[in-house]
């Protein structure tokens, strides 16, 4: 009975890996926890088989993915429909859940084949895995309207690892946490071979009773036919650590100081108006309560208000004399040259979510000029429903109506370039460095986390964000409605609204800041490796590790065949 007990409780153990990553995340936040919670599910793979491994990776994985969205139930007691949110939920936990599986079973495969010889096993520790994990997190940020959320990368950029992400995006972080578990996962291997190769001859030899199938026996990654030193064995271990210490220190050479010799200052108001989402109607008149947030503004006269995204939309459409006006009223009341929000803009019947920014004309001062941003990355069914616009019907599923996408374009202020991102395009690096490479001076996110207020989506959120300034090299100024709001910058320092260093932010409740953001002048702007490249070097890297394990994969199929 004690037996039984200790091996159910054997397999237990197996689902802490995907527990500890959780905690890795808010609301635990336990942020270096990333560094070593999947190292035994490393070591399973490189010693089971590929069917096995998926399993396990796939299990870990849906039970990291249902407790980081936890905060997705959130939306019913805000008006959502709780069958389709909980549907949803539980099909993005096991969407996701995918790619830890495909990862165990293809890591599984090259370690099949990297057992014969040891350049092949450091090739697979240096190379194969971490690359493999990388590019599975790229395709998941990309296909099917992508989710790019909870990389490995996150957590280690908001420990304060973030530099390397300027080489190769938040990616490259994601590489570094998979080198440490593998170099754990390693270490853990040499330890444990000596008892895995006396447990095995005792099975062998019939002294233990343990029912084991062969595909399941655990294979020791002891060479057996080649007595490997153990000062050739730690080389495993050192040239990890070695590669992780020259991506963080090559990163660091692009991450700017901002001083008042390389950049110029702009101030700005930053306005957290915390109105309710779309299902609920606003407890108090908004003209009521940004009356009183612009008051404790008005002395500093900001150059720029920022607001939330769909801060317009209390109004009117974006572009209607009732936006405007209130725009003119913003201005006049905060002593502002301009205002940033969101809102909803309507141009030919087609519908989109959009960033609106109203300045004085330059050339008749008492007019508006507006610029728009229409949102490019939208969310599937939230702003769209695939398919929509060959079957007209399904548009009344989506909660905000079917939005169309805009294009990639920039807004002048005063000179200054603003790459705006609205809700979940801040969490997109390949859309913020398109527009880094178009010269943008600073990043914009405006966001609407009502949604999902009173929950740890607004913290999570604000964390996928932040690894758009190091990528970059740029400020970022932020404004979450319910959610977190503030300025960040490349080299980690930061000012949220209401908060400190340990993460206490202002969050569901209204409120406004003022900063004075430093802005590079055009002779000190870095262009990072990653804002030149983008994913295109670990895409292709990618490809090639994926290549070897599917090869693989047909070459034991073919030789099965022929036996």
């Amino acid at each position: 009975m004690i037996k039984r007990f200790l091996k159910t409780l054997s397999k237990v153990a197996w689902f802490i890996p995907g527990f500890l990553l959780w905690a890795s995340y808010p609301p635990i936040s336990e942020r270096t926890d990333v560094f070593f919670a999947l190292a035994p599910l490393i070591w399973f793979a490189r010693n089971r088989s590929p069917r096995e491994s998926f399993k396990l990776w796939y299990l870990n994985g849906f039970l990291f993915w249902v407790g980081t969205l936890a905060w997705m139930p959130a939306i019913v007691k805000n008006g959502g429909p709780w069958y389709l949110v909980v549907l949803g939920w539980g099909a993005l936990a096991a969407y996701c859940a995918l790619y830890f599986g495909a990862f165990g079973y293809l890591s599984a495969q090259i370690w099949d084949r990297a057992k014969d010889a040891y350049w092949k096993r450091l090739l697979a520790i240096l190379i194969a895995e971490p690359i493999l994990w990388a590019g599975l997190e790229i395709l998941r940020s990309r296909l099917m309207g992508g989710f790019a959320w909870n990389q490995l990368g996150v957590a280690a950029h908001n420990s304060g690892f973030g530099a390397g992400s300027s080489l190769g995006g938040v990616y490259v972080l994601s590489i570094m946490v998979i080198l440490v578990n593998g170099t754990i996962a390693s270490i853990a291997e040499r330890v444990l071979a000596p008892w895995l190769k006396r447990r095995k001859k005792r099975i062998e030899l019939g002294e233990e009773t343990i029912e084991i199938d062969e595909k399941d026996d655990v294979q020791s990654t002891e060479s057996e036919e080649t007595n490997i030193p153990r000062w050739a064995r730690s080389v495993e271990t050192i040239l990890p650590m070695l590669i992780i210490f020259a991506l963080h220190s090559c990163g660091k050479t692009y991450i700017p100081k901002y001083t008042s010799e390389n950049s110029k200052s702009l101030s700005v108001g930053l306005i957290q108006r915390n109105f309710p989402c779309a299902f609920k109607a606003a407890d108090k008149e908004p003209w009521v309560v940004y009356e009183e947030l612009l008051s404790r503004v008005v002395s500093k006269s900001p150059d720029l208000i920022v607001l939330g995204e769909s801060a317009f939309s209390e109004f009117n459409m974006i572009g209607s004399w009732q936006c405007e006006e209130w725009a003119r009223w913003m201005m006049k009341n905060s002593n502002a040259k301009g205002v940033l929000g969101g809102g909803c803009r309507i141009d030919k019947d087609d519908t989109y979510n959009s960033a609106a920014l109203y300045q004085y004309d330059k050339i008749d001062p008492k007019k508006l000029s507006l610029q728009v941003y229409d949102k490019v990355h939208l969310v599937p069914f939230g702003e769209y429903i695939p398919g929509d616009k060959l079957i007209p019907a399904l548009q009344k599923l989506a909660p905000v109506g079917s939005c169309r996408s805009g294009e990639v374009k920039l807004l002048d202020f005063e000179g200054i370039k603003l790459g705006v991102a609205i809700c979940f395009e801040d969490t997109d690096s390949a859309l913020i460095r398109r527009f880094a490479e178009m010269g943008a001076d600073a990043l914009v996110f405006i966001t609407n986390d009502s949604w999902f207020s009173e929950s740890d989506e607004t913290v999570q959120h604000v964390w996928q964000a932040t690894p758009r300034a190091s990528e970059t090299a740029l400020p970022i100024i932020r404004v979450g409605n319910s959610g977190v709001t503030g300025v960040y910058y490349p080299d980690g320092s930061s000012w949220w609204l209401g908060g400190d260093k340990k993460g206490e932010y202002l969050l569901d409740k209204p409120g406004c800041g003022y900063a004075r953001v430093a802005i590079p002048i055009q002779s000190a702007k870095i262009l990072t490796p990653y804002t030149k490249y983008g994913d295109k070097p670990l895409l292709i890297l990618f490809m090639l590790v994926l290549l070897f394990a599917i090869n693989h994969r047909f070459l034991n199929i073919w030789y099965n065949l022929r036996q």
